[in-house]
């Protein structure tokens, strides 16, 4: 049996190998409370601790606000190599990561209090279920929020909230305009609230990713000041060129990358499980092993070559993302292309080596039982979802890139 999974980056810079260093040091640490996780729903903070000492959950946030400012392809490796260990781990700095990607729309002395003045996480919800009232200096903040991972270790939590005004007259407009003849749609904007301020509902119980604590949280009637917020509407396009910027490349444009990387890495750890039962394992009634079967040796070559296309095209759209050769739509639109086929890969991968293994797959503390449960959790996720193909091939047909229809 050749252990050719995972040969990594291709030709990592001293970068890249520097963080997946910081990785291997809480390695032991992630696979001590992997279990317990799984168990309690939420990461231990022995975990948190680990990660924060090396400063991985804050790797995609500029230097001037005490984070690492690695490049897309080495916060791509980081996530990679965490899932392959713990997808629930990777999945937390994933979000951790994106959303410190605020950090550049932020004003710059709200930065440095949330992200370097502060080492807790900062995560939330984007999907804009609250409702915000614009009052003076700032904004009345009510809703509920679904997914919140890592919420359990965060000091702030991010609101995605739509905005209305109220006029003159006490009567309610949502993103009204004076002398509009029709209400413009309402605005979205991003409100930071720490942690003391919300109510969590326990409410995470799921098949996959059991470890990220993804519970709900709700605000009631909290005043946000204006400087803790960012306009929703500037996260598609570069944040503004200031000293303390970490990234010229837009919000949005980092999600994908960070689902999937979580993905790819969970695959990685499918492909490498997989062997070691295959030449062990013999059928029920059967004589020869599993790896002796025509079957399962190009059904597992199959698998090895859809991660392979998957990691080459996020690694290809990463280059691009950092190369700036490209930008606007053009380069989201490659980005979105990359991320879903490679989810699309990773589910195909997955579930192909777990049907392969038939019933030596069920077991619940396996690897290949948690690869699964964990891939189709990743892939439910916006960023990876099937309907990206539909914007972008619209794109390419001479459209603009849609968000969703």
């Amino acid at each position: 049996m050749r252990d050719m999974f995972w040969p990594g980056p291709a030709h990592p810079d001293d970068e890249t190998r520097h963080w997946l260093a910081r990785v291997e040091k809480v390695a032991p640490v992630l696979v001590q409370h992997r279990e317990q996780a799984e168990q309690e729903r939420m990461t231990p903070p022995d975990v948190i601790d680990a990660l924060r000492e090396q400063n991985i959950h804050r790797m995609w946030v500029s230097p001037a606000f005490g984070g690492g400012g690695v490049s897309v392809r080495t916060g791509s490796a980081v996530l990679q190599a965490l899932a392959r260990i713990d997808a629930s781990v990777a999945w937390q700095m994933g979000v951790q990561g994106v959303i410190g990607r605020m950090s550049d729309y932020l004003p710059e002395q709200t930065a440095g209090r949330m992200f370097r003045e502060s080492d807790g996480l900062v995560v939330g919800g984007i999907n804009p279920s609250g409702h915000a009232e614009a009052v003076p200096g700032g904004y009345r903040v009510r809703g509920r929020w679904s997914f919140a991972s890592g919420s359990t270790h965060a000091d702030w939590l991010v609101c995605a909230s739509l905005v209305t005004e109220t006029s003159a007259a006490g009567e309610v407009a949502a993103g009204s305009k004076a002398n509009s003849s029709a209400p413009a749609p309402p605005t979205t904007r991003m409100m930071f609230v720490p942690r003391d301020a919300v109510r969590f509902t326990d409410d995470w119980f799921t098949i996959g990713l059991r470890g990220t604590g993804s519970v709900s949280f709700t605000v009631d009637d909290l005043f946000v000041p204006e400087e803790h917020t960012v306009d929703g509407g500037l996260l598609r396009r570069l944040p503004a060129a200031r000293p303390s910027r970490g990234y010229p490349i837009a919000y949005y444009d980092f999600g994908p990358f960070t689902t999937a990387s979580t993905a790819l890495g969970i695959a990685q750890d499918a492909l490498s499980a997989f062997p070691g039962l295959a030449v062990s394992a013999v059928p029920a009634r059967g004589t020869e092993t599993l790896a002796s079967s025509h079957t399962v040796q190009a059904g597992l070559a199959r698998a090895a070559a859809l991660v392979r296309a998957g990691e080459l095209l996020l690694d290809d759209a990463a280059g691009h993302a950092s190369a700036r050769l490209i930008g606007g739509e053009k380069l989201s639109a490659l980005i979105r292309l990359a991320a879903t086929a490679a989810g699309e890969n990773t589910l195909k991968a997955v579930d192909t080596l777990h049907g392969l293994a038939g019933t030596r797959a069920l077991g619940a503390a396996g690897r290949l039982d948690r690869c699964f449960r964990d891939i189709h959790t990743v892939v439910a996720h916006i960023t990876l979802a099937p309907t990206n193909f539909e914007m972008v091939g619209s794109y390419l047909l001479g459209g603009s890139l849609l968000m969703r229809r």
